[in-house]
């Protein structure tokens, strides 16, 4: 482990930025049944439209190092029959940054829950209102890997609004604490648990994460300030059971498969709301093509010899939803960082012309 955590604990900008020079380099409220309901079933093709474009979508990742887990899914539409390919779908994974998605989706569907329907406010109005009810942004929330609200050189209140597109945009993890303290990592991990993604876990705040994965003893309440000291004794596996950020192409499918459509919300202006934000994460212009409309959110980590990579969400090509997942984890015995990076962006951004080509013809 390098002396410096703060590029390699959780960082996962990179990743995706750099392949454009042709290199990449371098994460008290319960549902309510009546309006979420858990999934009977992975969504499964139940026709094939052409062997062919999964054949050289598989092909694209044949010489990647690591352990692939992978799921693209086109469902039925106006008489054109649904189309899958996967690869190990329901292996757990760690997914870093992805995981922020399930948190954006969250804090809109508590927003949604306070709607008072006898107000003579419309709901759209009222859930614009909550968005910009403000938050503290102070040391208690501060983490690494901050660029928006650059830790520790800005502080008072923000936005929930304005947390969450740090959070999704830049991927803030200070952004995603705010969000987390706000509306109760508990709360996040009980609504995946209850569409029914069982594969998934979510952290309860990035910081506590760090602080685990670096090996403090306190982990669950670690500091600001042990974070900026960046002494840490005994790292441990990012992968494990007690605090991290993991789930699988299958859950990740299913839950962009279910927000994007609007079947987690009640309210339109909720899902404009998914929809944009989403749009607006740095991964997707660098890996979806001109011409296709992209909602998502990518996540990448580097610590302690092991490494991982995501995106997901999905792609509107005319007339046509794909929703896809693809993870790639290794190790550092599988291949330098650098290379396999490299090699993931190159196959992800061939996958997308693919889709591209294929469904727009």
């Amino acid at each position: 482990m390098t002396s410096s955590p703060v590029s390699t604990a959780i960082s996962r900008r990179a990743a995706i930025g750099a392949a454009g020079a042709g290199l990449a380099a371098s994460l008290g409220h319960r549902l309510s049944p009546s309006t979420v309901h858990a999934q009977e079933a992975t969504p499964v093709a139940t026709a094939t439209i052409t062997d062919g474009l999964s054949v050289e979508i598989l092909q694209a990742f044949r010489d990647v190092p690591g352990t692939l887990g992978l799921k693209l899914w086109a469902p039925e539409n106006a008489g054109q029959p649904a189309w899958s390919v996967e690869h190990n779908p329901d292996e757990k994974m760690f997914i870093a940054s992805a995981f922020k998605s399930f948190v954006l989706a969250e804090a809109l569907r508590q927003i949604e829950e306070a709607v008072d329907s006898s107000s003579s406010t419309p709901p759209a109005a009222q859930i614009a209102a909550g968005l910009q009810q403000l938050l503290p942004l102070n040391d208690s929330v501060f983490s690494l890997d901050s660029s928006v609200f650059n830790p520790p050189h800005l502080s008072g209140d923000v936005s929930l609004r304005t947390a969450l597109e740090a959070m999704i945009s830049h991927s803030d993890n200070t952004g995603a604490d705010i969000v987390l303290k706000h509306i109760g990592a508990d709360n996040v991990q009980a609504f995946v648990d209850g569409i029914g993604l069982t594969q998934t876990q979510i952290p309860f705040s990035t910081r506590a994460f760090i602080g685990y994965i670096m090996g403090l003893p306190d982990w669950q309440n670690t500091t600001w300030a042990q974070l900026e000291a960046g002494q840490f004794p005994d790292p441990r596996p990012i992968m494990n059971d007690t605090i991290s950020m993991a789930s699988s192409a299958s859950d990740l499918v299913a839950f962009y498969w279910r927000a994007l459509s609007g079947d987690l919300f009640q309210n339109a202006s909720s899902l404009a709301t998914f929809r944009a934000i989403l749009a607006t994460s740095d991964a997707i212009p660098q890996v979806i093509p001109l011409g296709g409309n992209g909602f998502g959110k990518g996540g990448q980590v580097a610590a302690n010899g092991t490494f991982g990579v995501t995106i997901a969400g999905g792609i509107y090509v005319p007339q046509r939803w794909v929703y896809f997942a693809i993870l790639q984890n290794w190790t550092e015995a599988d291949g330098s960082s650098p290379e396999v990076m490299a090699a993931y962006v190159e196959a992800v951004q061939g996958t997308f012309r693919l889709l591209q080509d294929h469904f727009t013809t």
